[in-house]
């Protein structure tokens, strides 16, 4: 048996991993039943769905052929899960306008199509809708100008 698609076959062995562990670490919590459902029971159902699709890609992947996986970029990989570090890093001390800015531009410039214009209407978007729907929508208490510019 030989691969025909390996990204079939990757991806389905991410989904497949990623469901399999949801289900793990959902079994310390109690199950409950259809009608009355337990902490653990949409956890179980999802991470269980998740898993059966993985497996379903990785059969399929050695039946319909496919192309070739590309290079993987890890540049862009960095550069995106950093900018959400750097997000819940900047947030309480800079505050929510700055880290939104900072969050946006730097996964934005991730893209081949990223231009500067582009992003930072993105930003300032981002910075008004996070605004109104956590701060005055939920009333989280998120500073929109951190302490360390004197809000």
């Amino acid at each position: 048996m030989t691969i025909r698609n390996p990204k079939d076959f990757w991806s389905g062995l991410l989904f497949l991993a990623v469901g399999g562990a949801a289900v793990l670490l959902a079994q310390k919590y109690k199950l409950g039943t259809a009608f009355k459902m337990g902490p653990g029971y949409f956890p179980t159902a999802l991470g269980g769905l998740l898993a059966l699709v993985g497996l379903l890609a990785i059969v399929r992947s050695f039946i319909r052929p496919g192309t070739a996986l590309e290079p993987f970029h890890w540049r862009l990989l960095l550069m995106v899960t950093g900018s959400a570090v750097l997000f819940g890093l900047l947030l309480r001390g800079a505050g929510l306008s700055v880290s939104v800015l900072v969050l946006a531009l730097a996964s934005s410039a991730a893209s081949i199509y990223f231009r500067w214009r582009t992003a930072l209407i993105l930003a300032v978007g981002l910075i008004a809708l996070s605004a109104l729907l956590f701060v005055k929508g939920l009333g989280l208490p998120i500073p929109l100008i951190g302490t360390w510019f004197g809000g």
